[in-house]
């Protein structure tokens, strides 16, 4: 919801009142605000439908059609278009749109009560659970029936396709080429630029824009003292402080957190049960970040590194840690195609502005996005994988702490490895049992030439390991003949003659020269039926056998013997241990190396390391037809989109093929890379983008409100060697930039939503600049920088930026959520903004505030201070950079007698507490 135009919290106070109730009509005033007349409005439509398409099509295709489908209603229910869901059953509705806890379906998926869905014996995750329930509260989005909807004939001329045209800022009597555009827009309208903001309101505003800090008074006076009435003057002095708060080191601190939004940053991996839940290395990511924005990183080598940076020629080891972009994602229960749909999805929404993601079950229903262009994307990201050992990308000083941590680590995985070879070793025993090797070759035969899918169901059912399977299979085709000839004769023949045909197949693979004596000796009056019989045969013949003792054993048992030994197929490497283990060696083995990782995310000697992928294994894709990977489609080579390289692509050959995508994201001939950038950076200054939805620039987006000026900054990013810090200058030296928040009667009827850009925008402080801000005017303010990320709610209270704050991706402070942060589970393009009486609350109550309170009080320039009057002053210079008028210095000495007066329950002194007021002000917590 927009923010309130001008309440103040001030204006509520009056003589008559003594601060409980101040604080009291505060409450109700705010509790007013969040009712529905006020409220904020729902998601909006888009959203719903990319949440949709991505997340609950395929959850509905795989657990759901197959019953409530187009071909058969169990229920008389229906699940394929929203039309039918709201109808619901035949005993009536099963979903109340915005109430998940009131509707049927999600009562029946959570098994409460009798009807329990999917079926009663199986349960969907948790996952899949919290998927339909977020669907449910935004109001079940659904686009169409469900049936396959081509994009427009002409969707490839969308103007966010065609390569971006150079072009000339109109002819109009205006210094800055983007004055000059925006300008061209309102006079055709009747309307002419706000007056410029005073140099108060001005420096404010650009160094919370840039640094997310408020600037000292100092900083104020020595502004305006500089801005004399000579406009070159005014204009040295505003260009240099802008030059100024971009070189600050406090730059890439403020402009990370926008990233990290995009990037859905956290320092924990979600809802996971087999491995530890924290990444005790995502800092780095975020630290990276910070470097890169304040040295201002080339954004064409910006968005390689986050996706190919183990592939390029890093001098730094540092810029590994860039890859954090793509791994500090959720894990999804570990499930690899989520993960893989995860790191797509922040890639081309990010980079491209493009919402690919809706195309993993069918094509995409409005851009030019066949599914099969994103199984060639999938392709790419499923050919990489995530090292066991990380990288360490900065030098640790041998101190004795290090030296301690080392020992102690060592130790640790001393007893992890100890664990390991102990159940391989129980693990390989079993192996050797005549049960197990008998399954085994059961399975070879079954499963040769199969998908790896059904090979991995297979394997499942029967508590088998792949890996050994695969390793039998092998063995088998290496050509043991003296051993296997008659196994190998039997496997060919079919279940339906096996009984009729086996004695003579036997006969002739058993005179076949040479055969092993035991095995003719074992087969001898036997008469298997089916394979299983042949299979249990052998089993018994090798288990029977110990290891190999050489020179000790004829040659005919050394050959048989041989297979349980070196290089046999259940001589499993240690290596490879863990891939043998069942659920319970697995358990075991993740309960220790929760341990270890624990004490290397809890230790601050731990070094740094990079959350890098590597290229692995190449996997040649298919689509998954309907998103279910067991049904198989055409295979696709990995290559980039076409709508955006054109039909006469060429597949990626380098490795899995990342690299090349990022290049081909960061092409200057590219046409939305360098278009979305800008738009985002233009977003950060005036609350909304050129174009409004600035991760989709397909058909369903927005389109620009000033489609020339998007090209011009989308050309000058590119010539100007791809530098952030240059478009930043741009916008903020334009009087587009500088003008006043004022609103009069003609805008608000020709421009009501100023989209024409005839004034600046008001805009609340995010929750980082509040509590910075806080920081900053108590004196508190910690500049450290990087590091371990740090709990910003635990008491005694962290002072260092909320950049640096602990991100819990499952347990996201409730602090955070009231006040919009972005959440960590997806892409955050744009912040929404509420206004709800929790956010007061927070204000009147946290003890952090209070805090702050009383650390502002007690500055020596406001303690200091013997007169009322002139503590007053001391204070609005403290926190709000002015003077104070006399009506203010009026109501707070009212203020403060009426609490010396009545006392107070919140444990601050009348000081104190004027402080915490004057901090609540909107005069704080908005920039004009």
């Amino acid at each position: 919801a927009p923010a309130p135009d001008r309440i103040s919290y001030n204006s509520l106070v009056t003589p008559a009142l003594p601060p409980s109730e101040f604080l009291m009509r505060v409450a109700v005033f705010l509790t007013l605000l969040a009712t529905p007349a006020f409220a904020s409005a729902a998601e909006p439509q888009p959203a719903g439908v990319e949440f949709f398409e991505s997340k609950v099509r395929p959850l509905l295709i795989d657990n759901c059609f197959s019953c409530h489908g187009e071909k058969k209603q169990e229920a008389g229910l229906r699940l394929d278009s929203r039309a039918a869901i709201l109808k619901g059953s035949d005993t009536g509705p099963v979903v109340t749109p915005g109430e998940p806890d009131k509707s049927k379906l999600i009562k029946a998926i959570r098994h409460e009560g009798d009807l329990k869905m999917p079926f009663k014996e199986k349960k969907l995750s948790a996952d899949s659970i919290e998927t339909l329930v977020t669907w449910v509260k935004l109001g079940v989005p659904f686009p169409d029936s469900g049936g396959k909807i081509a994009p427009p004939s002409n969707a490839r001329q969308h103007w966010a396709y065609q390569p971006v045209q150079p072009v000339q800022p109109p002819k109009i009597a205006a210094e800055s080429p983007i004055d000059r555009f925006v300008l061209a827009k309102l006079e055709a309208q009747g309307l002419r630029f706000s007056p410029t903001a005073d140099r108060r309101t001005l420096i404010r505003r650009v160094t919370f824009d840039l640094i997310g800090l408020p600037p000292t008074s100092e900083e104020i006076d020595a502004f305006i003292k500089h801005s004399d009435a000579k406009p070159q003057a005014a204009y040295a002095a505003y260009a240099a402080l802008v030059d100024r708060l971009l070189a600050s080191p406090r730059y890439g601190e403020a402009q990370a957190r926008h990233w990290l939004d995009l990037a859905r940053y956290s320092d924990t991996k979600g809802y996971v049960f087999q491995e530890d839940r924290n990444y005790p290395n995502a800092y780095t990511y975020r630290d990276w970040v910070i470097r890169a924005l304040n040295e201002d990183m080339p954004y064409d080598r910006f968005v390689q590194l986050q996706i190919a940076a183990d592939r390029m020629n890093v001098t730094d080891k540092r810029d590994l840690a860039a890859m954090g972009f793509l791994t500090v994602g959720r894990r999804f229960l570990n499930n690899i195609n989520d993960i893989i749909d995860d790191r797509l999805d922040v890639t081309c929404r990010t980079f491209l502005g493009m919402t690919v993601t809706c195309a993993r079950c069918h094509d995409h229903k409005y851009d030019p996005i066949p599914a099969k262009d994103y199984y060639s994307l999938y392709g790419v990201f499923a050919s990489s994988t995530e090292p066991k050992d990380l990288p360490t990308i900065g030098e640790i000083e041998r101190s004795p702490e290090v030296i301690a941590f080392e020992k102690e680590l060592a130790k640790r995985e001393e007893v992890a490895q100890a664990l390991t070879r102990k159940l391989l070793a129980a693990r390989v025993e079993k192996l050797r049992t005549a049960e197990s090797i008998a399954a085994y070759l059961q399975a070879v035969r079954l499963l040769g030439g199969k998908p790896n899918e059904q090979v991995q169901a297979y394997v499942r059912e029967k508590d088998l390991s792949a890996f050994v399977m695969m390793r039998w299979r092998d063995y088998l085709l290496k050509g043991n003949s003296p051993v296997f000839a008659p196994l190998m004769a039997l496997s060919a023949l079919k279940d339906d003659e096996f009984a009729a045909k086996a004695p003579e197949v036997l006969a002739k693979a058993i005179e076949k020269k040479p055969l092993n004596p035991l095995v003719v000796k074992t087969f001898d009056g036997k008469k298997p039926a089916t394979f299983k019989d042949v299979a249990e045969i052998y089993g018994k013949l090798i288990a029977s056998h110990s290891l190999p003792v050489p020179g000790k054993v004829a040659d005919n048992e050394m050959q048989i013997m041989a297979i349980l030994g070196a290089d046999g197929p259940i001589d499993v490497p240690f290596a490879d241990a863990e891939k043998v283990f069942n659920r319970e060696d697995k358990n075991k083995m993740t309960a220790e190396r929760k341990k270890i990782d624990a004490f290397k995310a809890a230790s601050p000697f731990a070094p740094p390391r990079a959350m890098v992928l590597n290229d692995g294994p190449i996997v040649n894709p298919y689509v998954f037809l309907r998103g279910n990977q067991g049904n198989r489609g055409p295979t696709v080579p990995r290559q980039f989109l076409e709508v955006l390289s054109g039909p006469q692509r060429k597949p990626f050959s380098d490795g899995s093929g990342r690299l090349e995508l990022a290049k081909a994201i960061a092409d200057p001939k590219n046409p939305l890379t360098a278009r979305v950038m800008v738009n985002r950076i233009w977003m950060g200054h005036f609350g909304q983008g050129l174009v409004r939805t600035p991760s989709n620039f397909g058909l369903r987006a927005d389109p620009p409100t000033h489609p020339e000026l998007l090209d011009w900054l989308a050309g000058q990013f590119v010539e100007s060697g791809w530098s952030v810090k240059k478009i930043h200058r741009l916008i903020l030296l334009s009087k587009t930039y500088q003008q006043a928040s004022d609103v009069t009667p003609e805008m608000a009827k020709v421009d009501p939503e100023n989209r024409m850009l005839s004034r600046m925008s008001r805009r609340r402080l995010e929750f980082e600049a509040l509590r910075d801000g806080m920081l900053a005017v108590s004196g508190q303010l910690d500049p450290t920088a990087g590091g371990k990320s740090v709990d910003l709610f635990k008491e005694p209270f962290t002072h260092r930026r909320t950049v640096y704050g602990f991100i819990d991706r499952q347990n996201l402070p409730g602090t955070l959520r009231i006040f919009d942060f972005a959440s960590p589970d997806q892409h955050t393009p744009q912040r929404f903004v509420t206004t709800v009486p929790q956010q007061a609350l927070f204000l009147m109550n946290s003890p952090f505030v209070m805090d702050q309170a009383r650390k502002l009080a007690a500055r020596s320039e406001v303690a200091s201070k013997i007169s009322p009057e002139e503590r007053i002053a001391a204070m609005y210079r403290a926190i709000y950079g002015r003077v104070a008028t006399p009506s203010d210095t009026a109501l707070a000495l009212k203020y403060v007698e009426l609490a010396e007066e009545t006392g107070s329950a919140t444990k601050l002194n009348r000081w104190e507490q004027l402080a915490q007021v004057l901090l609540l002000g909107n005069e704080f917590a908005f920039v004009d």
